[in-house]
């Protein structure tokens, strides 16, 4: 066990669930395509997510702490992603012509994550804080990555079950229309809190 799982919790489930770019786009697409489909982003966000945490405690932190510019470039290539996913979200097709489509792919997603400032840098701080070399190098990684697992399930459902309530509001095409430019308003300015 963990002795400090009681904070790893509360912390990762305070900044899982708290708006992002895989929330935001989780909600477009309950709200926009539905639960089900939803499905190839919400695996995409957890499994990419906890990847990223792996990724870092087993060695790649040490290369972001060596070289700072690399989390700069990521910061700058996820932000540029997101730009254009807000754009694709802004102006989707009217949602009976565009039915089958998904807003994005597992892989897409499963991928961003690795450009995820966000995520990115909540991974960074739960392995430098909750991860100590030596005897319990294993047993403390294990908790980090299992909290990091069910908070991104959970976080990940809970958004998309948002977007599919609303969907129960959406009477009309113009109040679908302004749910897609609220949400690609708040995917931009989860860019401008990257460099604040």
């Amino acid at each position: 066990m963990h002795p400090e799982l009681l904070s790893l919790s509360l912390f990762m489930l305070g900044t899982s669930c708290s708006p992002g770019p895989n929330n935001i786009v989780a909600s477009y697409s309950g709200f926009n395509f539905g639960v089900v489909k939803t499905f190839p982003h919400m695996l995409g966000v957890i499994f990419g997510f906890t990847s990223v945490v792996c990724v870092l405690n087993f060695g790649l932190i040490n290369i972001f702490k060596l070289y700072p510019l690399i989390q700069e470039i990521l910061k700058i290539s996820g932000s540029i992603f997101l730009v254009y996913l807000a754009y694709k979200i802004a102006f989707s097709k009217n949602i009976k012509e565009n039915k089958k489509e998904n807003p994005v792919k597992f892989l897409e997603t499963f991928f961003f994550q690795f450009l995820n400032p966000k995520g990115v840098i909540v991974a960074i701080i739960i392995v430098s804080t909750y991860v100590e070399s030596g005897s319990n190098f294993v047993n403390y990684s294990f908790w980090v990555i299992l909290v990091s697992f069910i908070c991104a399930l959970i976080s990940i459902t809970f958004w998309t079950f948002v977007g599919k309530f609303f969907r129960r509001f959406a009477t009309n095409e113009k109040f679908i229309k302004v749910f897609n430019y609220v949400m690609s308003s708040l995917l931009l300015a989860c860019i401008v809190t990257f460099y604040l």
